[in-house]
């Protein structure tokens, strides 16, 4: 059943803008050198300033290397961008260096200190280096792979075209729905660590000496042993996530709202407390985990996954704002379960999941979405009914010595070779020039 808002979308035949997301992807690896050990060489020349380039920049560790597309229309320019740039890193790396393609990071030295903050001048740096006090350099060492939606003007028009009693103006639209949609993420978060988690074990030292889990999990990086700080976000509405983090502030928990890393964050302001005035203009996904079976470390048919999801929360009735709080911290709580099954065993939450996929099916239908969903969605059905084609679980078939440092570096290095041999890569980063995303979009497009 369709919400009031989802049937006028219906009714209007605007369905398809509904999943008609401009998106945008963070794509966060780890350098190495040839034999699995964090790179000691510093961040590539050829791709610009690590300060001041926006599109190949650094994140915690100067080691760490996050490409950035620009917005695109379509997950397919989404993806050539993203490989685009991709090779332009990969092609500016120093001989020998690798990009680390799991979400864990490889293995540790035993004296962390000698890990090197990135680079990012010293207001950063000196955050970076209280992050680390409270928090260690195990966390903030994971990677993975940040999807960021916004969803189209047409919806947003519409729907205050419509609805005028219940929205004054077109932040308002925005505001409300890009809650829905964190509401939806953050209640089926769990889903994606089943379906995409990918860091089934931790390399040498990123766990203290015994206190190493048991067993595999499905998401070590979703899981508490994971990146980031153990901070619940409040997604009842824009005000009371915006309330909670300044609360958190407030007590100590948090160092500044930059340090709130919850799975979805409202962003369009750099600034917290001007983001109510401008509104929210996209939401910045954090739940995935790098695909290592993709030299990009995320695939098409997850960002057509998603889109699909993102619509089907858009068109369907929104949580009650009393039951927000309550059923989102539940949902955290099964999201932490489900990372730390071992992925090799049926979940105990298979037949919810397999609920959750038939309705995404029957709705994909209803809306007449092509047969590349269908796709999609048949081979994710078969990771929910059979636990062994889960990515962590075809990972563990790769585990010598409780490592997967060789699986690793065989991928790091066939991808490496097949950028180096691409035809034409993209070099525009090396003149220097700080592109626009707008002339980022045409170099790319062109090449």
């Amino acid at each position: 059943m369709f919400s009031q808002i989802g049937q006028l979308i219906f009714d209007s035949e605007a369905v398809a803008k509904t999943s008609d997301f401009t998106m945008g992807m963070e794509i966060e690896m780890q350098r190495v050198d040839e034999n699995g050990n964090f790179s000691q060489e510093p961040y590539p020349a050829g791709i610009g300033d690590e300060k001041t380039n926006p599109w190949i920049t650094n994140d915690y560790l100067e080691t760490m290397s996050e490409t950035v597309t620009p917005s695109a229309k379509h997950a397919i320019d989404a993806m050539h961008y993203l490989y685009r740039i991709n090779n332009a890193l990969r092609s500016a790396l120093a001989p020998g260096e690798l990009l680390w393609p799991l979400s864990m990071p490889p293995r540790m030295p035993e004296d962390k200190s000698k890990l090197q903050f990135a680079k990012m001048g010293p207001k950063k740096e000196a955050y970076l280096a209280e992050w680390t006090k409270r928090h260690g350099y195990s966390q903030g060492a994971p990677c993975g792979a940040h999807i960021n939606l916004s969803i189209d003007e047409h919806v947003i028009k519409l729907v205050l075209e419509h609805f005028p009693e219940k929205f004054k103006d077109e932040r308002e639209v925005r505001n409300y729905l890009y809650s829905v949609l964190a509401q939806g993420f953050v209640r089926y978060r769990w889903l994606l660590t089943y379906l995409f988690g990918a860091s089934p074990i931790a390399e040498a030292n990123y766990f203290a000496p015994g206190k190493e889990p048991k067993h595999p999990f499905r998401s070590i990086r979703q899981s508490k042993y994971g990146f980031g700080t153990k901070f619940t976000g409040d997604y009842t509405n824009l005000d009371k996530y915006i309330a909670r983090i300044e609360q958190g502030v407030k007590q100590g928990v948090l160092t500044s709202d930059y340090e709130f890393h919850g799975p979805v964050r409202f962003k369009g302001n750099k600034n917290l407390k001007d983001l109510p005035k401008k509104g929210v203009e996209y939401l910045e996904l954090r739940m995935l985990d790098l695909d290592p079976s993709t030299s990009v470390g995320v695939r098409t048919g997850t960002l057509r996954f998603i889109r699909l999801m993102a619509s089907y929360f858009i068109m369907h009735p929104a949580l009650h704002e009393t039951d927000v709080d309550n059923i989102l911290q539940n949902a955290d709580k099964i999201n932490e379960e489900i990372a730390e099954e071992d992925p090799t065993k049926k979940s105990k939450y298979q037949s919810t999941a397999w609920a959750i996929m038939k309705s995404l099916e029957r709705y994909a239908n209803q809306i007449q979405l092509g047969p590349e969903y269908s796709e999609i969605l048949e081979d994710l059905e078969d990771r929910i009914m059979n636990t062994r084609t889960t990515p962590s679980a075809k990972l563990m078939n790769y585990v010598k010595n409780g490592s997967l440092t060789e699986y690793a570096l065989t991928r790091a290095k066939r991808y490496q070779e097949a950028a180096l041999e691409s035809i034409n890569p993209f070099r525009g980063f090396e003149s220097g020039k700080v592109y626009t995303a707008a002339e980022l979009r045409q170099a790319l497009s062109q090449e």
